[in-house]
């Protein structure tokens, strides 16, 4: 069951077509694996459509910014079949066919949800590079250069370097799952790290963990560790 979600701000976002290209990604894949949600932005999508049926008409010149931001949202309804695709049916998975060959073989992205999986279609070659022991990142060529997306595999039982973050970092687990400080996290989870917030992800015994992560700025890792090295900070949004 999925416990960690995206906020009503940041789903209105979505919906209106203002949230920016790279935490699009992980909202969109968030959504359809998540019923909730789904229907809470179907909701939105129904008040937005409300609003605009029964609004009074305004003079183009005066501001109005709610309105505008639900004019972008029919437009999107109209235009963007992925969310619509996400409120009807949000517990499809890409079938291991749609994806490159070699990743098709590999049982973290067995299930992944369609966006990741059209993803990976546009990065079929990924290339691991290991940040730590029992820790790789795979960076996403997303056709935006203000965030990074990246994928981060960690070994079971590892515990990622505790690292601060510089800027917002939003992170989904895909496969297996991972505890810190504030809780436990499994497939569909949605979790937000806002500046200044510090914490040490640490993955199960049983299984490894794979994530889609977005970052706005490196992270920074903290204590003896971070004196020594920062293999976060070559960060190079593609």
């Amino acid at each position: 069951m999925i416990h960690h979600h995206p906020d009503n701000n940041m789903l209105l976002e979505y919906a209106s077509g203002s949230l920016n290209w790279a935490h699009s990604i992980v909202v969109a894949a968030h959504l359809q694996l998540c019923p909730k949600c789904a229907a809470d932005l179907k909701l939105l999508n129904g008040i937005g459509g409300n609003l605009l049926a029964t609004s009074a008409p305004v003079p183009a010149s005066a501001p109005d910014q709610e309105k505008q931001s639900f004019e972008q949202l029919m437009r999107r309804i109209d235009s963007d079949n992925q969310s619509s695709k996400a409120s009807e049916a949000p517990e499809e998975k890409a079938p291991r066919s749609a994806l490159p060959r070699k990743l098709a073989k590999d049982p973290v992205f067995a299930s992944v949800p369609p966006v990741v999986g059209k993803l990976l279609g546009q990065n079929s070659a990924l290339r691991w590079r290991r940040l730590s022991k029992g820790l790789k990142e795979a960076r996403l060529k997303t056709g935006q250069c203000q965030h990074e997306v990246a994928f981060h595999r960690i070994a079971p039982g590892n515990k990622v370097a505790e690292h601060d973050h510089r800027g917002t970092e939003i992170t989904m687990v895909l496969y297996g799952s991972f505890s810190d400080a504030d809780g436990i996290y499994s497939p569909g989870d949605f979790l937000v790290r806002e500046p200044g917030e510090t914490h040490r992800p640490t993955a199960t015994q049983d299984h490894e963990c794979l994530c889609l992560s977005v970052v706005e700025a490196p992270v920074a890792l903290t204590g003896l560790m971070g004196k020594l090295v920062n293999p976060f900070l070559s960060f190079r949004p593609q």
